[in-house]
């Protein structure tokens, strides 16, 4: 195990799992005593924030074949539309994610050398960063790795090793379980193939930490500090609120006091709530009764809010802008990427892995049921992966720019059929009823 990065991993998991922080939620004022800071877990909205912009519409086939019915019911079996969404944040989080093949509920036989399995469901075991081991990096390309994981089986815990290895160009899957105690309970080799049963999805920003190979950036180390400015500046504003009240300074001799069995006066829960006293010496006339109303420092407060977030936006590639602080909310901009290049190239990268980690998936899951299950698909088929661009654009405004170019280019029908598909989510054959038939298709012209 690498503990430098299972070090990161951990600091990085605590904050976004808005665990406590010893070193800096707890702290001593200036009177020594403990206090507690509030925790607004901005690590967690800018993860999940993060993984909008990699959630997916659809996977399919680039040409039409019968694995599209297999992928279906592959992904919807293993619920990888939910733990798929789970693991973008944890992506954005701890930097890596992972996800291997395997069996459930096949039949192992070990005839001499050799292991035959039968029958047995293709699932997928979705593994997050303090689970996985690189064994083996070739070009940030982890090409072996180990998996670790705990799991309960009829009421009984059992700790779950599985490593991925190659041997002549194939791959070999040796499985260890252990019961609570640490005791081996099966082992098992099983002789794969040249598909990687097994994908990795990593941040796609350099990860520039030392003695992390094989592991994505966490994208919430280096946000850490910013992280520390928004819990702070919750806790100015809620201390501000907190002792914000009214207090009236005022003579004992004009309060309707109570005194204890000693005769020293006191005030009731409800007096405490608004008055103080001054003492009982005889007053002079501006002495009789003080009022004392704290300044909330709403406007200075904003202004530190305003500038921690945008810079935390930065941080975590969204540009400028994504986060604003208004009327004592945080709110998020419906359009913010698209005016940021550098925003929208790093987008891009982070579709590219997580097509690529989709797609060892599949590609992977084919290859079990073509030995196991007796299928025939073709293992090394491109797929067609649609991402979710509703995070990442206005669109009231791509709808308006649509009609536009429909009504200038009226003679190009296909341009009104475009734009009443994306309007009103229409099929192809529904948007061209309401394209009248006499309209001439021509292709429009390029301004010079």
């Amino acid at each position: 195990m690498n503990e430098t990065a299972l070090t990161y991993i951990k600091i990085c998991d605590d904050w976004y799992a808005n665990r406590e922080i010893d070193d800096f939620h707890r702290r001593k004022n200036l009177n020594d005593s403990e206090v507690v800071l509030h925790k607004m877990n901005f690590a967690k909205r800018c993860c999940a924030d993060d993984a909008n912009l990699c959630e997916v519409v659809s996977v399919a086939p680039d040409k039409e074949s019968g694995s599209q019915e297999f992928i279906e019911k592959f992904m919807a079996s293993n619920r990888f539309d939910i733990m798929y969404r789970e693991q973008l944040e944890k992506t954005a989080a701890t930097g890596t994610v992972g996800a291997y093949i395997y069996l459930r509920g096949a039949e192992y036989i070990q005839k001499g050398k050799q292991m035959i399995v039968r029958g047995g469901e293709v699932r997928i075991n979705y593994c997050d960063a303090d689970c996985i081991v690189p064994l083996t990096v070739e070009n940030k390309l982890i090409t072996e790795c180990a998996f670790s994981g705990t799991n309960v089986v009829k009421g009984k815990k059992r700790t779950v090793l599985v490593m991925f290895t190659l041997q002549d160009g194939l791959y070999r899957a040796e499985t260890v379980v252990f019961d609570e105690t640490g005791k081996e309970v099966s082992q098992n080799v099983l002789q794969l193939g040249a598909v990687k049963p097994f994908a990795i999805m990593e941040n796609a920003e350099v990860n520039h930490l030392d003695d992390m190979e094989g592991y994505g950036l966490p994208k919430i180390y280096n946000a850490i500090p910013l992280f520390k400015a928004v819990d702070l500046c919750y806790n100015i504003l809620h201390g501000d609120l907190s002792k914000g009240d009214k207090l009236v300074f005022i003579n004992e001799l004009l309060a309707c006091i109570k005194t204890d069995e000693d005769g020293n006066p006191y005030l009731t829960q409800q007096q405490k709530e608004l008055f103080v006293l001054l003492g009982e010496k005889l007053p002079q006339a501006d002495t009789l009764i003080k009022e004392y109303n704290p300044e909330i420092r709403v406007e200075e407060i904003t202004k530190a809010f305003e500038l921690v977030l945008s810079l935390l936006s930065m941080q975590f590639g969204f540009g400028s802008k994504k986060y604003t602080f208004e009327n004592g909310q945080i709110k998020t901009a419906t359009e913010y990427i698209g005016t940021r290049q550098d925003a929208m190239q790093e987008l891009n990268k982070q579709r590219k892995q997580a097509s690529n980690y989709i797609t060892d998936i599949l590609h992977a899951a084919m290859w079990f049921s073509n030995h196991f299950n007796g299928t025939s698909f073709n293992e090394d088929e491109s797929l067609s992966i649609e991402f979710d661009d509703s995070y990442v654009e206005d669109r009231q405004s791509k709808l308006e720019s649509m009609r536009a170019d429909a009504m200038t280019f009226s003679n190009v029908p296909i341009l009104l059929q475009w734009y009443l598909k994306e309007k009103y989510n229409l099929s192809d054959e529904e948007a061209q009823k309401y394209i009248p038939a006499d309209v001439e298709e021509n292709e429009p012209e390029d301004d010079d």
